[in-house]
């Protein structure tokens, strides 16, 4: 028999999409507080948020009457033209407060500021597993307070599936974080146990904000994004890809103020960064991206988290350039962590935190372990296989340059320079790999790759299925200069090489090739894939760790890095350089 469902059932059913934990109540309440116009917001939790959460802003206030639509299902001030197209708020739909107020002991007080009307009393109502009480008069300044106890009493069953307090007090924090990062104006504060786990005053500056958020050494290493297109503009900060992370939980992405996690977005993200970054890296983000309310539904999900493009293209395309675009004007650039961890390395773990008291010239007190470290350090200077290839030019010669003059080689893979701050050490292969990577790219993009014939093909055994792969793309990987038809089961004869690799291992190159197409799957084209098919293709003919380079070579490889966008990080991610600078190797050895 089909029935009507009580209101309190359906306000609990709602909780159950939009109330997942502490933390999505928390979200949502914050929300509230940010479109109520809110300068302060200050959240506190007690075991996580299961017994006790609260948000206090100092927001417009409610009246009395406006307390009680307040709590009431679908009842909402953000809609002022019943239009779902046009969404410029946080919240919306008018089923927060019921939802949560349905499965726990709810109280919300407050008092409008004078602006509208203020009220000399402040007005609160309870609201006890979604039955509510008669408003009563409170004493309260203006702006709101609401206060959630025992969350999930009326549903114990959703309580089983809360973690440690701990746990869910570091999901509170991330959900405050990420509205923090699209609000720099407004100061956010979390408290814990009487612990505060959050404090981020007002900021002037988004890149403030973010450095409080995500660390200082991403705002040092952040490129700033500005873009548009066809009404779209997406605005933030993107890291370098040598400042990179094991997992892509340092990427924020927000559209129109909003924090989402969107597929579309996200994979946009990794696509603009595939030719810089291994596959199991990921970069740091902060992006921002204003779009048109008819183009964007943000009602895809009650939790508001997803969003749905009406053109997926247009927004994919412009993350993707603005990004690229933005890593290719930092050229040779890579972030100044490599040079701080390099520095680190050199540093021994004493628990030293302030320079050695020195005297007559000497330290008068040497660290235990410095040394061993100093030992460590020096010692390959006295093997044979490191030493300078030629006479170089004197120290007093042209030093200018960014990535300075070559001074030596050493054990035959890294080249070391001098420039006019410091000291830059280079990795020739890394360095090697990303140039010819960036040359096969821009041969393709103009000409198609010029191909050289061997003289005499050769047969690579690559089984039936790598085989398979390859000869499907035999036209695709013509393109990108490799000639190659079958022969006969699990083997390829390759004819003809891409020019630019000169000698290369054929063997190696069409193996790592197949399985690169194996991990693609049939259905991505070799050009929608193209940067990692260059990488593999500069990987097998970059010059090697182990070659002897003259002066001149060297040389000629740190002006083609000056000059080529990308050469900071090798197709990896990995950085091509280090350099030290001059006055923190004089810190090194007591000077400063």
């Amino acid at each position: 028999m089909l029935r009507r469902l009580p209101s309190n059932l359906v306000n609990q059913i709602a909780a159950g999409e939009v109330v997942e934990r502490p933390a999505s109540a928390v979200k949502e309440l914050v929300e509230n507080a940010i479109d109520a116009g809110s300068r302060r917001i200050a959240v506190s939790l007690k075991e996580g948020g299961r017994t006790f959460l609260s948000v206090v802003d100092d927001g417009v206030g409610m009246t009395c009457e406006e307390l009680g639509l307040a709590v009431e299902r679908h009842c909402t001030s953000k809609l002022p033209a019943d239009d779902l197209s046009d969404i410029r708020t946080l919240g919306f739909r008018g089923e927060a407060l019921p939802s949560i107020a349905s499965v726990s002991r709810f109280t919300i007080t407050s008092r409008p500021h004078s602006d509208r009307g203020g009220a000399d009393t402040a007005w609160a109502l309870a609201i006890d597993g979604g039955a509510k009480s008669e408003p009563k008069p409170a004493a309260h300044p203006a702006g709101t307070r609401v206060e959630v106890r025992d969350l999930f009493f009326a549903t114990p069953a959703r309580l089983k599936f809360l973690k440690e307090p701990r746990t869910e007090s570091s999901h509170v924090a991330d959900a405050l974080r990420r509205l923090a990062m699209a609000h720099p104006e407004i100061s956010f504060r979390l408290e814990s146990e009487e612990r505060t786990l959050l404090d981020l005053p007002m900021a002037v500056s988004l890149l403030e904000r973010l450095a409080a958020i995500m660390g200082r050494e991403f705002a040092s290493n952040a490129l700033e994004i500005d873009a548009n297109r066809e009404g779209f503009r997406l605005t933030g900060f993107a890291g370098l890809p040598t400042l990179n992370r094991p997992t892509g939980q340092h990427q924020y992405l927000f559209v129109n103020g909003r924090p989402v996690r969107d597929k579309l977005l996200a994979g946009a993200v990794r696509g603009a960064y595939q030719d810089f970054l291994a596959r199991d890296r990921h970069p740091m983000v902060a992006l921002f991206l204003e779009a048109p309310t008819e183009l964007v539904d943000v009602n895809v999900h009650p939790a508001k988290t997803e969003v749905r493009f009406r053109d997926a293209g247009i927004v994919r395309g412009l993350i993707v350039g603005a990004l690229r675009t933005a890593l290719s004007a930092a050229g040779h650039r890579a972030s100044t962590t490599v040079s701080d961890a390099a520095l680190g390395a050199f540093r021994p773990h004493t628990g030293y935190s302030t320079p050695l008291p020195m005297g007559n010239g000497r330290p008068s007190s040497i660290p235990r372990g410095l040394a061993e470290a100093a030992m460590q350090f020096m010692a390959p200077l006295a093997e044979p296989s490191v030493r300078a290839e030629a006479p170089v030019e004197p120290v007093n010669g042209n030093i200018h340059y960014p990535l300075g003059v070559a001074r030596a080689q050493l054990h035959e893979t890294y080249i070391v320079a001098q420039t006019d701050q410091g000291v830059v050490i280079v990795d020739q292969h890394a360095a090697h790999e990303r140039l010819v990577h960036e040359r096969l790219k821009n041969q393709l993009e103009a000409e198609g790759v010029k191909r050289q014939a061997l003289l005499l093909p050769e047969v690579v055994d690559v089984g039936e299925d790598g085989a398979r792969r390859l000869t499907q793309r035999a036209a695709e990987l013509a393109d990108l200069g490799l000639v190659l038809e079958p022969f006969g089961l699990g083997a390829v004869v390759v004819r003809e090489t891409p020019a630019l690799l000169g000698e290369v291992d054929v063997q190696g190159l069409v193996r790592d090739l197949a399985d690169e197409l194996a991990d693609m799957g049939d259905h991505l084209s070799l050009k929608e894939k193209v940067e990692e098919v260059c990488g593999t293709l500069a990987c097998h003919t970059s010059v090697r760790a182990g070659r002897r380079l003259t002066v001149e070579e060297m040389n000629a490889l740190l002006r083609q890095m000056e000059a080529t966008p990308h050469s900071g990080q090798c197709n990896h991610g990995r950085p091509t350089y280090v350099e030290l600078k001059l006055a923190d190797i004089e810190r090194l050895f007591g000077r400063r």
